[in-house]
C-alpha cells in the first residue's frame, strides 16, 4: 500500500505543471529560440517542464547551449501568436552564478508546451520535473534526478549516481558509475552495468537488471523480474509474476526471491557455493544441476552446493521453483 500511496502523491505533486500545460486545441503557433551561457567548473542545471520532450547532453566545450522548440495553443478568443512571441521574447531560461534554471514562471506558460535540447558541459549536476514528454540524458558526470509525471526516461553513461522516478512511461538506465534507484508506477524498467547498488521498483511493469555491481533489489506488483550476473545480495519481489536471476551468489551473499503467483528460475554456475531453502506452496521444486540435498519435501528442499557460503532462500505461492546450471 505505501508504494500506491507514493504514487498518489507523486501525481499530486505535478498537478501545478499539468494544469500549466492546458488543454491544446484550437488554432497554434510555433516558434524557437536559443540561449547560450559560458559558465566555468561544476553547474547545476535546474529544469521544470509542463509539455514537452527534453534532451540534454554533456559536451565538452564548456559551455550551455539551450534550445527551445515552442508551441502555443488557444480557443475562442485566446491569442496563441501572442503567447508564443512573449514566450520567444523572453524564455524560461536564466543562469545564477553556477546554476543553470529551465522552465521559471510556469504559470505564464498555460497553453505552452517547449521541447528543450540542451548541451552542457560534462560536469553537470541534473534536477529535472517533466509533467508530461520523454526525458533523455547522458554523458554527464551527475548526479542526476529525474522525475515524469508522464513520459519515458532514458539515462546513459552517468558518472555518478541516478535517480529516476515516472508514473506512467518506461525507464531506461545504462553506464552508470554509482547507485540506481528507479522506479515506475505503470511502465516497464530496465537498468544495466551500474557499478554500484540497483534499487528498481514498479507497480505494474517488467524489471530487468544486468551486469549489477553491487546489490540489487527489484521489486513489482505486477509483472517479471529478472536479474542477470548478479554476485552480491539480491532480493527480487514479485506479487504476480515470474521472477529469473542468473549469477553467482558470494559467500556471504543472500539471495531472497519471491512471488506470489508466478515461477522462479536460479541460474548458477557449477562451481557455486550457497545454502539453499525452497519452497512452492503449489509447485514442485526442481534442481537440473548436481546438488546435496539435505531435507526434500513434496513442495519444499533444502540443500547446498559447494561448501555452502552464500544462501538462496526461494518461495512461490502458486508456480514450479527450478535451479538450473548456467550456460
Amino acid at each position: 500500500m505505501r508504494r500506491y500511496r507514493k504514487s498518489v502523491g507523486f501525481l499530486a505533486f505535478f498537478t501545478g505543471l499539468i494544469l500549466a500545460a492546458g488543454c491544446y486545441s484550437g488554432p497554434a503557433a510555433t516558434g524557437s529560440f536559443d540561449r547560450n551561457f559560458s559558465v566555468t567548473g561544476p553547474i547545476r542545471l535546474e529544469l521544470s517542464n509542463a509539455s514537452g520532450e527534453v534532451s540534454i547532453t554533456g559536451s565538452t566545450d564548456g559551455k550551455v547551449h539551450v534550445h527551445g522548440d515552442v508551441h502555443a495553443s488557444g480557443f475562442g478568443f485566446d491569442n496563441p501568436q501572442k503567447r508564443l512571441d512573449d514566450t520567444l521574447a523572453n524564455p524560461p531560461v536564466e543562469q545564477r552564478a553556477d546554476t543553470i534554471r529551465i522552465g521559471k514562471d510556469l504559470q505564464n506558460l498555460r497553453n505552452i508546451s517547449i521541447a528543450y535540447t540542451i548541451e552542457v558541459p560534462h560536469d553537470t549536476e541534473v534536477d529535472a520535473n517533466v509533467a508530461s514528454g520523454a526525458q533523455s540524458i547522458r554523458n554527464l558526470r551527475g548526479p542526476v534526478k529525474i522525475r515524469a509525471a508522464s513520459g519515458s526516461i532514458s539515462v546513459e553513461k552517468i558518472e555518478r549516481d541516478a535517480d529516476l522516478t515516472t508514473a506512467s512511461g518506461s525507464i531506461s538506465a545504462n553506464d552508470i558509475g554509482n547507485d540506481a534507484h528507479v522506479s515506475s508506477a505503470s511502465g516497464s524498467v530496465s537498468v544495466s552495468n551500474v557499478k554500484g547498488d540497483v534499487r528498481a521498483t514498479a507497480v505494474s511493469g517488467v524489471i530487468r537488471i544486468s551486469q549489477p555491481g553491487g546489490r540489487v533489489e527489484g521489486k513489482t506488483a505486477s509483472g517479471e523480474v529478472e536479474i542477470q550476473g548478479a554476485a552480491n545480495d539480491v532480493k527480487a519481489h514479485a506479487a504476480s509474476g515470474r521472477v529469473s536471476v542468473q549469477g553467482n551468489p558470494g559467500n556471504t551473499c543472500l539471495w531472497d526471491l519471491k512471488t506470489a503467483s508466478g515461477g522462479v528460475q536460479i541460474n548458477v554456475p557449477a562451481s557455486a557455493n550457497f545454502r539453499l531453502t525452497a519452497e512452492a506452496v503449489s509447485g514442485q521444486v526442481r534442481t537440473d544441476i548436481p546438488i546435496v540435498i539435505e531435507e526434500e519435501g513434496k513442495h519444499s528442499l533444502r540443500a547446498h552446493m559447494g561448501n555452502g557460503g552464500g544462501r538462496v532462500e526461494v518461495r512461490t505461492a502458486s508456480g514450479e521453483i527450478r535451479i538450473s546450471g548456467t550456460k
